[in-house]
């Protein structure tokens, strides 16, 4: 827990923003959601219904909301045991509630300044500035954005936690699990691979994500070692690991971060691999590309090589995980107090700015879009 003033407590926040993607409740949202993914990108309708298929597979309905649910209840009950008063209002970038909504609910609750918790560990365009530039864009449209940011309820973010105890612990407590698992289904976990995934992003997007920090791919790796030593000094061995991507899209020509976990999983099976322990490390949650990607195409593509393979567990509504989000709504708070504050961080690289630099995470280096970002240098009042 970060040395703040205890007596202070959430101050000078008055409300915390649950902050996320969004997705669908029923089939009839399904396309609809899809146009506001791919806001003007030009997609066709067509299109859009096929990419759709992999929410149709589950009823039209994605696994995020529930499992944003889910987390907001975790922390309102990690926050009330704790004593501190703060109320958690949800919000999504691209689906009900919007983003509109939540701030239409911050306000009717009489908030003045609100922390926001991005359900997105890691520190890239679309994990991090898409986030602030959404809030800003909404707030613009509302007659709220002047030139240091809201006019209205206030905003600040907490910083990417990737590299924070709760989440590395979390992770490694979900791979030991999946290892027992893997023995109980059959598998050896005695020799078993183990195989983090997280989402694939464009390579350019990769290179603009390393701006004053590390890489997106830099993150991932170094955290991947830390779940990995922990991991195996659990299960008493040197664990092999490798790191994959899922859930590519964009144009065939365009280069993404690989190798896909169903390529990967086809020359680990040609080496002779026969175990596999798929990790989600780059999700917080089993939303879409976890349950599709990963628990449909990956876990199919194991069997059809042969393989024993299990998946691992997100870090989810894991209560080390949950007291280190609570951990850093206070170490946030006493950052915005001006205290001097000891900032919780594991592996090769310091904790992420919570006010970035203004050339942060752009979707292409050093080129700006144009569209204001909240919670940076440049715009944070």
């Amino acid at each position: 827990m970060p040395s703040t003033s205890p007596e202070l407590g959430v101050l000078p926040y008055d409300a915390l923003l649950l902050y996320s993607f969004g997705g669908p409740d029923k089939p009839e949202d399904v396309v609809p959601f899809l146009r506001n993914v791919t806001a003007g990108k030009g997609i066709p309708d067509s299109r859009l219904e096929a990419v759709g298929e992999h929410y149709y597979a589950f009823g039209g309905k994605s696994p995020i909301n529930e499992q944003n649910l889910a987390l907001k209840g975790a922390l309102e009950k990690e926050l009330a045991e704790r004593g501190l008063d703060l109320p958690v209002v949800w919000g999504n970038r691209n689906w009900a509630p919007y983003t509109t909504d939540a701030i239409d609910e911050l306000e009717a609750m009489g908030a003045k300044r609100a922390v926001a918790l991005v359900t997105s560990a890691y520190s890239s365009y679309s994990g991090c500035r898409q986030y602030r530039e959404d809030l800003a864009t909404v707030l613009d449209r509302r007659g709220q954005l002047g030139p240091d940011g809201s006019t209205g309820v206030q905003f600040d973010k907490i910083r990417s936690y990737f590299n924070t105890p709760g989440f590395v612990q979390g992770n490694a407590d979900a791979v030991v699990e999946a290892f027992t698992r893997l023995g109980d289904d059959g598998g050896d976990p005695a020799v078993a691979r183990l195989v983090f995934v997280t989402h694939s992003v464009p390579a350019t997007m990769e290179a603009a994500s390393g701006v004053g920090h590390a890489t997106y791919r830099e993150q991932h790796l170094d955290i991947c070692a830390l779940v990995a030593q922990d991991v195996s000094a659990r299960v008493g061995r040197t664990v092999e690991w490798d790191l994959a991507y899922c859930s590519r899209s964009g144009p065939p020509h365009q280069p993404w971060l690989d190798p896909d976990v169903n390529d990967h999983l086809g020359v680990l099976a040609a080496d002779g691999v026969r175990d596999v322990v798929l990790a989600p490390v780059g999700f917080v949650s089993d939303h879409m590309e976890v349950a599709y990607d990963l628990d449909t195409e990956a876990l199919a593509t194991a069997r059809e090589l042969g393989m024993a393979a299990v998946r691992a567990g997100t870090v989810g509504t894991r209560p080390e995980f949950v007291r280190q989000l609570v951990d850093l709504v206070l170490e946030r708070a006493a950052l915005a107090r001006g205290e001097d504050v000891e900032q919780a961080a594991v592996g090769s690289f310091p904790a992420f700015p919570s006010v970035t630099p203004p050339d942060c995470c752009l979707r292409v280096h050093e080129q700006p879009s144009g569209i204001p970002a909240l919670c940076s240098e440049d715009m944070h009042r």
